[in-house]
């Protein structure tokens, strides 16, 4: 998959987080706002040419790994993209798997965080279709867990 096919996939997921957060799906909202910024942080790591090795891009940890590493910790994005990231992870975890609830409050936070998760990296890495790499495919797409 391109980078900008990426970043298509995550506005959408955007989109859904905001409907469903609004309808008071507030699970669902906080699993589209982790798709959108998971998504968005894919895209980053193949437009910027981060050489991420197979076995740390086949899971989601593997990738907010590699997110961490590349892009947080070398200065490209802020530290607080990467910290938001961590923790709608771990909210998405709630909402998902554990039957816990996660409280609106919260929902509402992961979205907004989400949607300025996908600006930031718009605008700060250029993920836009005229300055993606040539080409730049997935080679490893990722899996769950």
């Amino acid at each position: 998959m391109k980078a900008s096919d990426l970043l298509d996939k995550a506005v959408r997921a955007l989109a859904s987080a905001r409907l469903l957060l609004d309808s008071g799906d507030v699970d669902g909202a906080c699993n589209r706002a982790y798709y959108a910024m998971f998504d968005a942080a894919r895209s980053a790591l193949l437009v910027t040419g981060v050489p991420t090795a197979h076995e740390l891009a086949k899971t989601h940890g593997g990738l907010i790994t590699a997110f961490s590493l590349h892009l947080v910790k070398t200065g490209q994005v802020p530290v607080e993209f990467g910290k938001a990231l961590n923790r709608v992870a771990d909210i998405r975890l709630v909402a998902d798997y554990t039957g816990d609830q996660v409280d609106i409050e919260t929902a509402r936070w992961a979205v907004g965080e989400a949607e300025r998760f996908v600006a930031e990296l718009r605008r700060n890495l250029l993920l836009s279709a005229d300055k993606e790499r040539d080409g730049a495919d997935d080679e490893y797409p990722l899996k769950p867990g």
